[in-house]
């Protein structure tokens, strides 16, 4: 088996790439642009010619890499297939892995982008040590990954984990972005704060520095770091709501750990200390004892994912030359 394994992390701008060695250490990772052009036909091809690269540069050869983990944006199913599309890079439904595998001659495994971060997280991040997980990823959306007994949950057309569309809140008025009404992911993404913050400033004239600056989830949460009794209201409300989301996830997969991502995770520990009281106050009794602790790995999850699921589907959890 290859000492070697590579993650790729296929995003909509660029497309990161790391090369791991033994015990899942990271070696090296570079960018390269994510070209979109002609339904993302060039995409593959440039992973490939850029994994090649690199392995010529360090002097690595087909049979010394174990496989590339690939974490792509849309449903991907347990056999890589992109179940329907991926819209922001122009990409159809279609196997990831024997597409790849046209380029380059070495093993390759393909899952959602999210879950692949998820995974990552469990691997080598903030849920280290933990089989039980669920990643929650606060950006523009409310992202999701749920690892069971050490396996990533994908779903039957490859949607497990989405999270930020468990329906909370029957009088919504507003559409979330999937065309329901509200979605999680409409009161706990940046954007989400956002919202709960115009509503709540426009209730009436109490007082706030809200009222003075750009509405944003990072002013929200400066705001309540300097004690804004109005800033602080709205946290409340941000933390009911998704603490109340992660008790129903908790109801069906028990986690050990929900570890908090994204953006809005920026925040910091502040952030938590609104969630985990909604959380407990909510949770089926013998769920609550789930920990919650911010994501360590930031950007790079999702390539750290991507060779997390190499190594433990094709070395099942060995160092690479054990095998």
């Amino acid at each position: 088996m290859g000492r070697y394994v590579f993650g790729v992390d296929i995003g909509g701008t660029t497309v990161k790439l790391g090369l791991f060695g033994e015990e899942g250490c990271l070696l090296d990772k570079w960018e390269i642009p994510t070209i979109k052009e002609n339904q993302g036909a060039s995409i593959l091809p440039d992973v490939a010619a850029s994994i090649r690269e690199k392995m010529e540069e360090k002097g690595i050869g087909e049979p010394d890499v174990a496989g590339i983990g690939v974490g792509a944006p849309g449903a991907v199913d347990d056999e890589g297939t992109l179940v329907g599309g991926a819209v922001n890079i122009g990409w159809k439904a279609f196997n990831i892995p024997k597409a790849l595998g046209a380029y380059i001659n070495v093993q390759v495994k393909a899952a959602n982008d999210a879950n692949a971060a998820a995974y990552g997280e469990m691997w080598q991040g903030g849920g280290k040590g933990s089989n039980h997980m669920v990643a929650v990823t606060l950006g523009t959306g409310v992202g999701g990954g749920i690892v069971v007994n050490g396996e990533l949950l994908m779903g039957a057309a490859g949607a497990g984990g989405e999270i930020g569309h468990i329906h909370l809140a029957d009088e919504e008025t507003e559409s979330c972005g999937c065309g329901n009404k509200g979605c999680l992911e409409q009161y706990a993404s940046a954007t989400g704060i956002a919202r709960l913050a115009k509503r709540r400033l426009a209730q009436d004239e109490k007082e706030s520095i809200l009222r003075k600056k750009a509405i944003s989830a990072k002013s929200v949460f400066d705001a309540v770091k300097a004690g804004d009794e109005v800033a602080i209201e709205i946290a409340e409300q941000f933390g009911d709501y998704l603490g109340k989301g992660l008790a129903a996830v908790a109801a069906v997969v028990n986690p050990e750990v929900f570890v908090i991502g994204g953006g809005v995770s920026k925040a910091g520990e502040i952030l938590l200390s609104y969630v985990e009281p909604a959380f407990r106050k909510y949770a089926f009794h013998q769920c609550r004892g789930a920990k919650f602790v911010l994501a360590k790995l930031g950007n790079d999850a999702g390539i750290y994912g991507a060779a997390g699921l190499i190594i433990s589907t094709l070395c099942k959890g060995k160092q690479f030359n054990d095998q």
